[in-house]
């Protein structure tokens, strides 16, 4: 099977701010989500704002929609973003692609870099951190913690930039291990460094502040970059994608 032509991806119904980044000749594309999308709709009802404002199927995770020639099109979810967190998420256009990238992740042979607004300022600028996550999956919803798990987390931490202006806040580079459910989050708030904006893991009174200040309730979480290597049909092939820091992210410091 040959990789889609330039109609495929100008095609794509794309949700609410959402745009290709990059993409290889294989059919392997990384788009730029904004905070407030969803990577993947769980209902009918979720579909304006996710994505792509179509159809999605969780058993095969991939979304379905006809194109205006009548044909039917597929683009295969690889990963997902937090709605409240935005930045680079992949696709593939085809199943057997999208098996080989997910198998890439399963391996830990995917560098990802993010980038977080975080209130304080860490001890160290550099630091290594390993937790033992505790992770709760009911009802849609998950839920973890960082005080009574077995779950194996580890992530680099490093100091971007202090700010100088109050509410005292820091941008800090978030490089992830390992790949956990809402490890950065926790991982954050653990050690007094809560990310700006977190509804569920963060500093609620500071949040409220911060938020009055900003002008915005968004989650200050952003996936910057996404790159590895990988083999297909016999050519190896590197991949690498950036989406660039959202502008609130500076004001502040």
């Amino acid at each position: 099977m040959s990789a889609p032509g330039e109609s495929f991806w100008a095609e794509l119904p794309l949700g609410r701010g959402v745009s290709v980044v990059t993409k290889d000749a294989n059919g392997l594309a990384a788009l730029v989500k904004p905070a407030g999308v969803l990577s993947h709709p769980n209902t009918r009802d979720d579909e304006p704002r996710a994505l792509l404002t179509t159809a999605y199927t969780l058993d095969g995770e991939f979304y379905e929609w006809t194109a205006a020639d009548g044909t039917k099109r597929r683009l295969w979810l690889l990963n997902r973003l937090d709605s409240a967190t935005s930045g680079v998420i992949l696709v593939a256009a085809e199943a057997e692609l999208a098996a080989a990238i997910r198998a890439q992740f399963k391996r830990k042979q995917v560098r990802k870099i993010y980038h977080a607004l975080v209130f304080g300022t860490p001890r160290q600028p550099i630091e290594l951190w390993r937790d033992l996550l505790s992770i709760d999956k009911r009802g849609g919803q998950i839920r973890a913690g960082a005080r009574t798990g077995h779950i194996p987390a580890e992530s680099r931490m490093s100091l971007t930039r202090a700010g100088r202006k109050e509410p005292k806040v820091s941008l800090v580079r978030l490089e992830p291990r390992t790949g956990r459910s809402h490890q950065l989050r926790v991982q954050c708030a653990k050690r007094q460094l809560p990310i700006v904006g977190d509804q569920t893991y963060g500093d609620f009174s500071a949040n409220r502040a911060f938020a009055k200040i900003a002008e915005t309730k968004r989650m200050f979480l952003h996936s910057l970059e996404t790159s590895f290597d990988y083999e297909w049909r016999g050519q190896r092939t590197v991949f690498s994608a950036k989406a660039p820091l959202p502008p609130e992210f500076e004001k502040f410091l």
